[in-house]
């Protein structure tokens, strides 16, 4: 998912980079109950009511006072933030100084052929000198505070929270004067003693998610399940499907009689260059051969393109992460849950009894994609 190389001193590793945990929560839809459609989300505009298309959507913060400030791709990229795909190593610090709850993310790391030996040499060093490395990586123009540590034989790379994301406990009940006799607290150290063991999460197990799968799979096989509704393909979509034939069928007649044979020919054309309009409304084509020139320029285009192409598919990336981000959102909402999404910065004061306030859900979060922009 992401190629660089983690620098410490002069010595450089090249890895790749990739997600280390998944969650095996059963995927529920949301469906319409009288006949089992999807349930589909339409991007609306809530001063006009209009549907609007993803060209005229653009992102914007709201300020304290109410400002709703637009930001667009210019200012984005005008943003000073590092492209180098670099881990780089800051300090070396005791591993018990890292509070877990700061802990983001998790991927791991594994070396190119080549780097074998580097990455072993530090793998080996975390684990005599029982330290972690404090470094900062930046991906998809996010940049993120981490660690790496080691795991069994891999190095891992633990993305964390800034420090202003890290809410602190301020629970009144916490200062109250609450005396603790000697004879309660040496009870309460012996039923301790008496649960002690070593951790072994293969011990526990998800019962709720195991009885949802079981529920599941009892009314499948009961025949209450039912084969997925054929969706409606929309006025614009069937517009679009009929366009296509005609063109095609145009094509068809016009390469038959540059050859000299009935318009009915089943024969398909040997070379044909097709253009879409803008619209996505028709195709034509075109069976004529191109100059030397021509193909130049035509190169030179498609050159152009795919560069353009490559810059929309990043930013595509984290428009599909923030849709996603946004699902699970809604089906929080709907089973009544009320967690902040990750990657949005709760407010900063402390954090008191009661819910914790609601956080800001903007669309370019200082800090997305869980924290980091890792997707």
């Amino acid at each position: 998912m992401w190629k660089g190389a983690v620098a410490f001193g002069l010595v450089n590793v090249p890895v790749k980079l990739y997600t280390a945990t998944s969650q095996h929560d059963v995927s529920l839809h949301m469906v319409h109950a009288e006949d089992g459609g999807r349930i589909r989300y339409r991007k609306t505009c809530t001063v006009c009511g209009e549907e609007v298309p993803s060209d005229e959507i653009a992102r914007a913060a709201t300020t304290d006072d109410g400002q709703m400030v637009v930001v667009d791709e210019e200012d984005l990229d005008s943003l000073p933030v590092s492209s180098s795909h670099e881990i780089e190593v800051q300090e070396f610090v005791p591993a018990e100084q890292v509070d877990p709850i700061m802990f983001d993310r998790t991927y791991y790391l594994e070396p190119e052929a080549r780097a074998s030996k580097p990455y072993a040499l530090l793998r080996e060093a975390l684990r005599e000198t029982d330290r972690m490395a404090v470094v900062t990586i930046t991906v998809r123009r996010r940049e993120s505070m981490a660690v790496l540590r080691v795991r069994d034989d891999v190095i891992v790379l633990q993305t964390l929270l800034w420090p202003d994301e890290v809410r602190e406990a301020d629970f009144d009940v916490l200062s109250a004067d609450v005396e603790v006799r000697p004879q309660e607290l040496a009870m309460a150290a012996s039923l301790v003693e008496s649960m002690a063991s070593d951790f072994d999460p293969s011990e526990f197990s998800d019962s709720y998610t195991e009885a949802l799968r079981e529920l599941i799979a009892a009314k499948a096989e009961g025949g209450e399940g039912v084969q997925a509704p054929v969706e409606r393909v929309s006025d614009d979509q069937d517009a679009q499907i009929v366009d296509l034939m005609a063109a095609l069928r145009e094509s068809v007649e016009r390469t038959s009689a540059a050859r000299g044979t009935s318009g009915t020919a089943t024969a398909a054309p040997k070379k044909t260059t097709a253009k879409r309009t803008t619209s996505g409304a028709k195709t034509t084509t075109a069976g004529t051969k191109k100059s030397p020139a021509e193909k130049a320029s035509a190169a030179k285009r498609t050159t152009a393109k795919k560069t353009a192409a490559d810059r929309e598919e990043d930013r595509s990336e984290e428009d599909r992460s923030e849709e996603d981000r946004g699902e699970e959102d809604r089906g929080e909402e709907d089973r009544g849950e009320t967690h902040p999404p990750l990657g949005v910065s709760t407010p900063t004061g402390p954090v008191r009894g009661g819910p914790a306030p609601s956080a800001s859900r903007c669309p370019h979060p200082a800090r997305a994609g869980g924290g980091s922009g890792l997707g």
